[in-house]
């Protein structure tokens, strides 16, 4: 199955432009503020999931964030966010991983996720990704998920997806991540189309 959705993705990014794709946004304005939200120190490992040719890194990087990770599965699109980064790509760690087989090389202290965890529809492959995310994120740190919300699209790119809300979350993350804030947003697609999104930051709790 990794190799069948490693399959799909380099497809994408080999048959499309970045600027076509329909999760495509210029200026990730909501994912931007609530990692600013997090008031984490600028020196702070981050990492984001599924981030391929996402613009979010560009800003990461203006806003002074040091330690950035960069995730995706297909290296097609890493490597345009490299090449449209030029020599700041540099600056950033790319990694090249099937998420639900990650084995992280540090721990974080922000895991931000704009629309990998809604693709997620076996549940095994849920429990993989939040294994990796008690792995990988430090106690105290902070997850942002965002996710196409209830009323939202069914299908993106071609697969079936999940819909969430808060109590979703809350059921797939268990009782050591607590809730700090959730938003809605309206995306627009390069196509015209409006999707609904939810977008939800939590802090894992420290355990005495």
């Amino acid at each position: 199955m990794q190799d069948e959705h490693k399959t799909h993705w380099e497809k994408v990014y080999r048959d499309k432009s970045p600027l076509e794709v329909s999760w495509y946004q210029a200026a990730p304005t909501l994912s931007r503020e609530l990692i600013l939200a997090s008031s984490i120190e600028r020196s702070a490992p981050v990492i984001d999931i599924g981030g391929g040719a996402s613009t979010l890194v560009d800003h990461l990087l203006d806003d002074g964030y040091s330690a950035v990770s960069v995730l995706d599965i297909s290296a097609q699109a890493l490597a345009h966010a490299q090449q449209r980064l030029g020599e700041r790509a540099q600056q950033v760690r790319w990694i090249e991983a099937d998420i639900t087989c990650f084995d992280p090389p540090e721990s974080y202290h922000l895991w931000h996720d704009r629309a990998v965890f809604h693709f997620l529809t076996d549940p095994v492959d849920r429990v993989h990704y939040r294994a990796v995310l008690e792995r990988a994120l430090e106690p105290g740190g902070q997850l942002i998920i965002g996710t196409f919300a209830p009323g939202g699209p069914e299908q993106c790119s071609g697969l079936p997806i999940m819909q969430y809300d808060v109590a979703r979350m809350q059921a797939e993350l268990g009782s050591d991540f607590t809730l700090l804030e959730t938003r809605a947003e309206s995306h627009h697609t390069p196509a015209g189309k409006v999707q609904l999104f939810n977008f939800f930051r939590w802090v894992r709790r420290i355990h005495a």
